[in-house]
């Protein structure tokens, strides 16, 4: 899922998104949103769809990774979570109820549970506190998202989030109190938050079991298109991330033959595609030379061919995944991917 944090993924025009990357949802940030543009223009304007006139599903998140990203100037308590804007300083409160409130008027089809994302060096006893927040902030939402109604004329459900750190028995504690509030899924969240890679994994493979077949698994803010396949191969079946755009503004492009620094000096006279072996408009209409030209140049068209570029590879990358799910082939296929595309060129 395209991360489109305050109402637009980065760089990239909507028909792009739509016909070229063939994105079926993007998401948005409820922390960021709320603080601006605000709920009374969101409201004003008919919701987000409306408002960033994209008319698929749209997830937001609540904000908890945001709060708890901004650590030094927030404060948690049993009613909530009280914050300060990262923009003016101004002071803020979400609590599960209001949080609730929040979402609907944003209009997201799908909500996110408020929680806490624990750090991923947290010690057992803070983690522990943590999900026993997290699990009291769950019930209260649980209970505000069956008392209120959609405001636009659609249905929205909410997904609860799996907390517990990197230890195993919070993890399927947490999963086992999730799973009574989870309706269409469920998400995984507090990985990717600073502990090693392969213990989100060792996590993934804890909660593969727990959670029934029938709800989708979302695993928030991961990753590198090798995380993907490896959380695929442990039961995922959505993900978000950052780091398409955000690398590919920085001009890191993804390709089917590996990581390419689009500034380094080898792709001066490279007049090849970005990708032969990609599927987007740009893989095709524009040369790494040209590409790298734009980078060291400063022009901002950069940003937006490796963008697009690096969303098209990662949406390929899934699809192909589900393709070898269906052939009966992903292990043996993953593994050879992996080996490609984690290639530095």
């Amino acid at each position: 899922m395209p991360v489109g944090t305050v109402g637009t993924v980065k760089g990239v025009y909507h028909h792009d998104l739509k016909d070229d990357i063939k994105a079926e949802i993007i998401l948005g940030n409820t922390y960021h949103l709320y603080l601006r543009p605000g709920l009374d223009t969101l409201k004003a304007a008919g919701g987000l769809h409306k408002f960033e006139s994209w008319d698929r599903p749209i997830l937001t998140d609540s904000g908890g990774f945001q709060v708890f990203s901004l650590s030094p100037i927030r404060k948690l308590t049993p009613e909530g979570c009280t914050f300060r804007s990262h923009i003016d300083g101004s002071k803020h409160q979400f609590t599960p109820e209001n949080n609730v409130d929040t979402q609907r008027i944003i209009g997201a089809d799908i909500m996110m549970a408020l929680d806490e994302c624990c750090p991923g060096d947290a010690d057992r006893a803070y983690a522990k506190k943590s999900l026993e927040l997290t699990k009291s902030w769950l019930e209260r939402y649980a209970a505000r998202f069956r008392q209120s109604e959609p405001l636009y004329g659609y249905e929205q459900t909410f997904f609860p989030i799996i907390q517990g750190c990197v230890y195993p028995d919070l993890r399927v504690e947490a999963a086992e109190h999730a799973l009574q509030y989870a309706d269409v899924g469920i998400a995984i969240g507090g990985l990717a938050v600073g502990e090693p890679t392969e213990t989100m994994y060792e996590m993934l493979e804890v909660l593969n079991p727990v959670i029934p077949q029938d709800k989708a698994r979302y695993l928030m803010g991961v990753g590198t298109p090798a995380n993907i396949l490896e959380g695929i191969a442990r039961g995922v079946d959505m993900f978000d991330c950052v780091m398409p755009t955000r690398n590919g503004r920085n001009g890191m492009l993804f390709t089917w033959n590996g990581i390419m620094n689009m500034r380094n000096a080898k792709w001066e006279n490279d007049f090849s595609e970005l990708d032969p072996s990609g599927s987007s408009f740009v893989d095709h209409a524009y040369s790494k030379a040209y590409l790298r030209h734009l980078f060291i140049a400063g022009e901002m068209f950069a940003a937006m061919i490796a963008s697009e570029h690096n969303l098209a590879f990662y949406l390929d990358l899934v699809r192909e995944a589900r393709r070898h799910i269906e052939e009966g082939d992903f292990s043996t296929w993953k593994e050879a991917t992996v080996k490609r595309i984690t290639t530095r060129l």
